[in-house]
């Protein structure tokens, strides 16, 4: 998501045409998260700038599913996808110009979600969720909540792993080609050794520990930090020319098992035994080390799986997925503003939450992708995302 030229954050740098794929790769998981902070919104576990929780478990149940896969995943194949194009930009544009670059498509974003984006949702949440009748300049005499760096909290990560890589290339006396494609075994063994890593990491930082104000959760970096190196070595070494679905075709299987099998069985942890969701988030549990185990495996495998798959069936262009692709990393921005005024909208209607998620995660995704389209045709907009 953070890429040159005229490209926005979300859209790596390549020749036109060459892998399109990637692209629409990245509209799909922008997509995804819109509808995974929805989940949040009417009943996943997580927190959110406006929520209203079902207390319906047959409703429940399937949302914390979807997240679980979901933050298996989906953040960490943004940082894999990113790091796609950084060498070649880095090299082609040089240090000064690359860095100087990254923190002009970087720190814009940042400082308009923080100061204007995130403070209009919070004076919507407050007024009209809180019911508070309050004008927006009251609300902003006594805001103390100026630094709010919500979702792009992926973008600062980002920017700090980049420089780690600039500077790991100024200093490091090799380079990290003449590694091969790893098989099936090579991606299941290294993510059994991440779950452990990240097992160990949850027993100091358990999910839902933020470290503020950067908005990380660091008991989920050690698969963003170890996707990121990993898209740097791809490059390097060509992999996403090497990819093709026959080498991870068993992937598909052994995924729907670890989804349809291997949570249940994690979740009846829970239920059966009566132990505590805290015991699932971190600590030294059977239950800690089981999560982050399936989540590491899984993840890995779904990233692996979603390569393969993508190249061969979505590596076609069209003019409505590069129009959609072009204006990724924008939905990804206003994405929380558009779901926020939804969800608000819908709150006097009394249904469960659960029916409102049926509504609101489709209108969601179109209208945030419509708005971004239209955003990108503000002059000077699209110079920055």
């Amino acid at each position: 998501m953070a890429l040159p030229g005229t490209q926005s954050a979300l859209i790596p740098e390549h020749p036109k045409g060459k892998i399109v794929y990637i692209d629409n790769l990245k509209v799909l998981l922008t997509a995804v998260v819109i509808v995974h902070h929805a989940l949040v919104t009417y009943g996943a576990p997580g927190g959110w700038y406006y929520y209203e929780k079902s207390e319906l478990q047959g409703a429940v149940i399937p949302m914390t599913m979807v997240v679980s896969v979901d933050q298996s995943f989906f953040m960490g194949f943004f940082f894999f996808l990113s790091a796609l194009f950084i060498p070649a930009s880095l090299k082609r544009k040089g240090t000064a110009v690359f860095v100087k670059d990254r923190f002009f498509r970087l720190g814009i974003p940042l400082i308009f979600y923080s100061f204007v984006q995130a403070t209009i949702m919070n004076y919507l949440v407050y007024r009209y969720g809180g019911e508070h009748d309050i004008t927006f300049m009251q609300f902003v005499s006594g805001y103390d909540g100026w630094i709010n760096v919500g979702v792009l909290w992926f973008v600062v990560a980002l920017l700090l792993f980049t420089l780690c890589y600039v500077a790991w290339t100024k200093l490091a006396k090799h380079d990290i080609k003449q590694w091969q494609l790893p098989s099936i075994k090579h991606i299941l063994v290294f993510a059994a050794v991440l779950g452990l890593t990240t097992f160990l990491i949850r027993l100091i930082f358990p999910v839902g520990w933020v470290l503020e104000p950067l908005g990380f959760q660091l008991g989920h970096f050690p698969q963003y930090i170890a996707a990121f190196i990993f898209g740097l070595i791809a490059a390097e070494n060509k992999w996403i020319e090497q990819v093709d679905q026959q080498r991870y075709r068993r992937l598909g299987i052994f995924i729907l098992g670890m989804i349809v099998i291997g949570f249940p069985l994690i979740f009846s942890l829970k239920i059966v035994f009566g132990q505590p969701l805290e015991w699932f988030v971190g600590g030294w549990h059977i239950a800690a080390f089981l999560y982050a185990s399936w989540e590491q495996i899984l993840g890995i495998s779904i990233m692996a799986a979603l390569l393969a798959f993508g190249k061969k069936r979505l590596n076609t262009s069209s003019e409505f997925m590069t129009k959609m692709s072009r204006c990724a990393f924008a939905v990804y921005i206003l994405h929380p503003f558009v779901l926020v005024v939804f969800s608000l909208a819908l709150k006097s209607w009394t249904v469960d939450p659960a029916i409102k998620l049926l509504i609101v995660a489709p209108l969601a995704v179109v209208f945030t992708f419509l708005l971004g389209h239209l955003v990108l045709k503000i002059p000077g907009v699209n110079k920055v995302v």
